[in-house]
């Protein structure tokens, strides 16, 4: 059996991709069962909280950089890396998130 070094590594944005590229998978698949739902008309908030070793050192790992972006749509390993930047500024500077 062949295996492929995408096989055995993920794509995902750093710097630990153990701790971004599952919170922005869950993240985006969260948001999409919530569009799918009909629930999305109405949330006027979210509240994301983490365990374990993503509460200590998500900060630091990007964690919460990843569950924003997947709450917007975005997965690990389609994202491009100027999208980040751009995304992150304009959610800090509007408080909202495009669900």
């Amino acid at each position: 059996m062949a295996v492929g070094v995408f096989d055995l590594f993920s794509i995902g944005i750093g710097p630990s991709s153990s701790h971004t590229v599952g919170p922005m998978r869950a993240a985006a698949v969260f948001a999409e069962e919530l569009k799918a739902s009909g629930g999305l008309g109405s949330v006027a908030g979210l509240r994301v909280d983490l365990y374990g070793s993503l509460a200590a050192t998500g900060h630091g790992h990007g964690t919460m950089t990843a569950i924003l972006l997947g709450l917007e749509g975005y997965h690990p390993e389609l994202i491009l890396p100027g999208e980040v930047e751009e995304r992150l500024a304009s959610i800090a500077e509007t408080g909202v998130l495009n669900l």
